[in-house]
């Protein structure tokens, strides 16, 4: 049935009537290019929200000091809580779904200055616990990270970033090596591998021993950030571990539990799944509107198939005239749609995934927006499902061309 004559057919007829082909074409190309880039837009909001939260833990706590907006048991409000080694402390004590945890002090309570001779760079520089590797996943590529050691004899070490060590260090090893923190010397024994999660301009953390921050730098016990890790997995479970933490730090620091600036707690776990639902319908969103394009590019397959078909009444008729079979007919005018079809479709992809990958070189990864692409796989049966369907689109327009009679296509004008 598939001969090379018919196919041969098939070509003569698309090259006479270019404009027509064009037209088929346009609808198939435009559907498939938009679904492309539709995927692509999603993935790439989607890459952007996960890249946020790459090298953090997804059932984390983290609780920072606030000011009270309710009086309680006599004391006013606009009190400053501020969050202390002995908060860690009684939440380690009382809390048994508490897995990994750590105190954080930041220095200056902004970015400090680092220098290693001449060369200088401004890196938010924090106090840690050895357990923080955890809280973070952070990747150590030199040396090692702050250790109990560290912690016990108060000692001057200092993990570095990738971009802080090639700030002050190029290409040299760093290890060993004395830098300045704010004045003070302190001794490189790390490098942990750091990925912006906001930017070209986003900065590292810089980490030192809690325990020497807070001594080196009269904090005297303070903390910034307290966080911790859960040996749950679930959501209930880690909205009752934060209601938890909240109420003991409320007994300790005499705030209302109920009031709602006194602390603030993020729930990882709870951020993760509430950005996960976003995304699973916006990804629902951009498969209705891509599905919804394939289908009007279809119908625009079908429907100039029947103008093809009216046009060549005539022609179809002397071929029956001359012995050709319905068969023959169908497979003649299903054969044209599925060519153009898939010419069409396949440049659709082609420009699609070619657009994506220009809009990935030019635009910078961001916490919003990084890295759109769409899966080959995806892509290939998209494509295959449109190819198909464009075929079948055809066949009801195939079927009325086997239904002419000769005698009256060959009266047609």
């Amino acid at each position: 049935m598939f001969d090379s004559e018919q196919w041969r057919e098939v070509f003569d007829n698309i090259a006479k009537n270019k404009l027509r082909a064009i037209l088929t074409g346009v609808s198939v190309f435009t559907g498939i290019f938009m679904l492309i880039i539709l995927l692509g837009a999603g993935r790439g909001l989607r890459n952007g929200f996960e890249h946020g939260f790459k090298g953090n833990a997804i059932n984390a706590i983290h609780i920072w000091g606030g000011v009270t907006s309710m009086p309680y048991k006599g004391l006013l409000a606009n009190r400053e809580v501020e969050l202390t080694n002995e908060d860690l402390t009684a939440l380690r004590q009382s809390m048994s779904e508490m897995d990994k945890s750590s105190g954080k002090y930041r220095l200056w309570r902004g970015e400090s200055l680092l220098n290693y001779k001449e060369k200088y760079g401004n890196y938010g520089i924090h106090g840690i616990e050895p357990e923080y590797i955890h809280l973070e996943d952070q990747t150590i590529i030199m040396g090692r990270f702050i250790n109990d050691r560290d912690m016990e004899e108060g000692r001057k070490v200092i993990v570095l970033a990738t971009d802080s060590r090639e700030k002050l260090f190029g290409t040299a090893d760093p290890l060993q090596q004395w830098v300045q923190v704010n004045g003070i010397p302190f001794q490189v024994v790390g490098v942990y591998k750091f990925e912006s999660g906001r930017g070209q301009n986003d900065r590292s953390q810089v980490f030192i021993p809690l325990t020497t921050s807070q001594r080196a730098f009269d904090a005297d016990g303070k903390l910034d950030q307290i966080s911790f890790t859960l040996h749950t997995t679930s959501l209930e479970g880690s909205l009752r571990a934060a209601q938890r933490a909240r109420s003991i730090i409320a007994s300790r620091h005499q705030f209302d539990v109920l009031d709602p600036r006194a602390i603030w707690i993020e729930n990882s776990l709870e951020n993760y799944i509430q950005f996960t639902g976003v995304f699973t319908a916006i990804n629902t969103f951009i498969w209705i509107m891509g599905i919804g394009t394939i289908i009007a590019g279809i119908m625009g397959v079908s429907n100039i198939m029947l103008i093809v078909v009216k046009d060549r009444t005539k022609e179809i008729g002397v071929r029956k005239a001359l012995g050709a079979t319905p068969g023959n007919v169908i497979t003649q005018v299903m054969l044209e749609a599925l060519v153009v079809t898939a010419l069409a479709g396949y440049g659709g992809l082609l420009l699609g995934i070619g657009t994506l990958e220009s809009i990935a070189r030019v635009l910078p990864g961001g916490p919003m927006f990084r890295d759109p692409e769409v899966s080959i796989s995806i892509a290939v049966q998209a494509l295959v499902l449109l190819i198909v369907t464009g075929t079948l689109a055809g066949l009801i327009p195939a079927r009325r061309a086997a239904r002419i009679r000769p005698i009256e296509a060959l009266r047609d004008e």
